[in-house]
């Protein structure tokens, strides 16, 4: 495999000519207080009624298709096919419900923080996710965004590592077709398990990490201070969700919850993995070590894509609006819009949407970026 390194610019909304801007304008990074003050103040309005309304949308999906799918679908195995529809109908409505909880977490959902930490441990631990713990290693993805060192989720192999080699050996011996096939489905399946259980994709300042054991053996690093009794608290509300499980098993069996729950929380977990893979990651994206990083450079390497109306309607444009998101966690879904506009007008050059249908870039980005090669501008995928 060749070493060549992509410093492409951003595609924004509105067509941009990316040959007539040159390289030292897209290395000239505004600063974070410059950044903030192009985006309307009122986009950092947070309404109660307005994300109530959002999160009633999406539990009415979500439950109601639950409790189509128990009145109108017998549990047998020879309905298979429609149960496999259901989940992915019920997970697709319930990402949704783990959207509005991501933005309790970031103080995006209301004014009162008692509130929105009760609705999103409450949603969040329902689905198996320790709250108080996703919302710390998170925000350090918000705040080392594409930092090799110290980042978050989906950090590349660099080229020079033992792991990185590896990587490119095992890709070159199976071929393009079969290594993305392999990665789509290990990332999307046990992908964010294995992240919560191990910290695995993670940079490798922190080393291996455990969303529920905040102590030894596990690094404690993630959760200094106060943090780790957020975390036996976030333990607290997922085991009392795995305890309604077990209580739902034993009085109705195995079958319904596998049909019911299992199923959509795949799916969901699907949404979430790729949602995150693709809005920091392709071929175009550097990411940066310690010399090079900064967090507006950081910021800036999240890249908008094209979800469609009924995608951005069931996950409240988590997709479509994420470099805004990335800007100021605190801006509320339904103000992004309008948030994404002014990045857009004022950073040009700078803000990054890619219009490739999602498809198209999923396979781009799992036969392509997964180990990063030193190039003038950070480290960019080999390929």
């Amino acid at each position: 495999m060749s070493s060549t390194c992509f410093v492409e610019n951003p595609l924004p909304l509105a067509a941009v000519d990316s040959t007539s801007l040159s390289s030292e304008a897209v290395k000239r990074y505004p600063t974070k207080a410059e950044v903030l003050a192009s985006i309307p103040a009122e986009c950092f309005d947070r309404s109660l009624v307005k994300s109530s309304l959002y999160l009633f949308v999406s539990l009415t999906m979500t439950l109601g298709s639950g409790v189509l799918a128990y009145l109108f679908i017998p549990f047998t195995w020879s309905c298979l096919p429609a149960w496999i529809g259901y989940a992915i109908v019920a997970g697709t409505a319930g990402t949704g419900c783990w959207v509005v909880a991501h933005e309790c977490g970031h103080r995006a959902f209301a004014k009162y923080n008692w509130l929105q930490d009760l609705i999103g441990y409450c949603l969040h631990s329902i689905m198996l996710v320790p709250y108080f713990s996703w919302q710390r290693s998170h925000s350090l993805h918000h705040a080392r965004t594409n930092h090799l060192d110290s980042g978050e989720t989906h950090v590349p192999h660099r080229d020079t590592t033992p792991s990185g080699a590896a990587r490119l050996w095992w890709h070159k011996t199976i071929g393009d077709e079969a290594f993305a096939i392999v990665v789509i489905t290990f990332n999307t399946v046990a992908g964010w398990p294995l992240y919560l259980l191990t910290g695995a994709s993670g940079g490798p300042t922190r080393g291996t990490t455990n969303h529920f054991w905040p102590a030894w053996p596990f690094s404690v690093a993630l959760f200094p201070g106060g943090w780790a009794r957020k975390v036996w608290l976030s333990d607290i509300g997922v085991l009392a969700a795995i305890g309604l499980l077990g209580c739902w098993t034993y009085f109705s069996g195995f079958l319904p919850v596998l049909a019911l729950y299992l199923g959509p929380y795949l799916v969901v977990n699907f949404w979430l993995v790729l949602y995150t893979w693709l809005q920091h990651t392709d071929v175009d994206i550097p990411h940066f070590d310690n010399d090079e990083w900064t967090w507006v450079k950081g910021a800036f390497m999240t890249v908008d894509r094209p979800y469609g109306f009924i995608l951005d309607f069931m996950h409240h444009r988590i997709g479509s609006t994420h470099v805004a998101h990335h800007m100021d966690a605190r801006i509320p879904h339904y103000n992004a819009v309008k948030a994404t506009r002014a990045l857009q007008e004022n950073f040009p050059d700078l803000y990054r949407f890619d219009p490739t249908p999602i498809p198209k870039a999923l396979w781009r980005v799992a036969t392509r970026c997964h180990v990063v090669s030193k190039c003038d501008e950070g480290w960019t995928y080999a390929g």
